[in-house]
């Protein structure tokens, strides 16, 4: 049996190091964590479909929340039955652990199925939702924002811009980077930045005031 992680973003733009060391708390090894940073609104993903080309009978697959998986309400019913009922692998949601493990749904049999499907209907639904309300969310901002002549472009990303985790893991491994404990592609990796503009964020956090 084989423990595999499943991590998911919605985007580049995205951090997924909190996913990332959920997966590894659990001991889960780095080579078996797939990662996509993809929208959730179809499973047609490299590395989801890498992952279930590996998935065998008794593994365990990690996912931190159902909308990882996806938020698309048919695809993640499809897709959670065929892990679970043709593959014969179980999936863990570790945010409704207590809810979501489905091996305690298999030990219901047929019970546990009928239970298993409405409760993962609730969710789905839920998932599904959340990104319709996203995507009218983003049409308004951007209707709003180009009718006030406003324009769009990529904004340049500074240490004042980075993300509360990125910032976070940046006050973390700064002094094993300074020691040479981690590399510098092993620490871009980890904030998810490129060459350039890590050098640049590290340089303003070096020099940074006090109260940033």
């Amino acid at each position: 049996m084989t423990n595999f992680g499943y991590v998911r973003v919605s985007s580049k733009d995205q951090n997924e190091a909190r996913q990332i060391h959920k997966m590894k708390e659990l001991g889960i090894e780095e080579r078996f964590i797939f990662i996509d940073k993809l929208s959730g609104k179809d499973f047609d993903r490299p590395q989801y479909l890498l992952l279930k080309r590996f998935i065998q009978k008794g593994d365990l697959i990690y996912i931190d929340a159902l909308d990882r998986l996806g938020r698309n309400y048919d695809g993640i019913l499809q897709e959670w039955k065929e892990i679970t009922r043709i593959l014969q692998a179980d999936i863990i949601v570790l945010e409704n652990a207590e809810l979501f493990d489905s091996r305690k749904f298999r030990s219901m049999g047929d019970m546990g199925k009928m239970l298993e499907d409405q409760f993962l209907s609730l969710l789905a639904y839920a998932a599904e939702q959340e990104r319709k309300r996203i995507l009218l969310r983003q049409a308004e901002g951007i209707a709003a924002a180009k009718a006030s002549g406003q324009t769009f472009g990529r904004p340049s990303i500074n240490y004042i811009n980075l993300t509360t985790e990125q910032k976070y893991l940046i006050e973390k491994n700064y002094e094993r980077w300074k020691s040479k404990k981690i590399t510098a592609v092993e620490f871009m990796k980890l904030l998810d930045l490129k060459k350039n503009t890590f050098y640049k964020v590290i340089k303003q956090y070096g020099v940074r005031p006090r109260y940033m």
